[in-house]
């Protein structure tokens, strides 16, 4: 599944075009690595999701083309969710 597709449809973003630019942006690693909207997800894969003011890791768990609202929480394992201080911005 696409990265933007799967930030998407696990509501860690809202909006598909929203995490498309993220992701293109470079605000988006999959296991370690700068990723883009159109990178392949698998299972076990580490999505690292840099916010404003905070970084998102997950481990994914399972992948579906949609969800519901209560299920969407079970597609990831939150590894990390830390919050950036301004001046270690880059």
């Amino acid at each position: 599944m696409r990265l933007d597709k799967y930030l998407k449809v696990s509501r860690i973003i809202k909006r598909r075009p929203v995490a498309k630019e993220v992701a293109d942006k470079g605000r988006v690693k999959v296991n370690g690595v700068l990723a883009k909207s159109s990178t392949d997800l698998k299972i076990n894969d580490e999505v690292e999701v840099r916010f404003g003011n905070k970084l998102l890791t997950v481990r994914v768990l399972e992948m579906k083309d949609s969800t519901k609202k209560e299920d969407a929480s079970k597609m990831y394992d939150i590894i990390n969710e830390t919050r950036i201080a301004a001046d270690e911005e880059a």
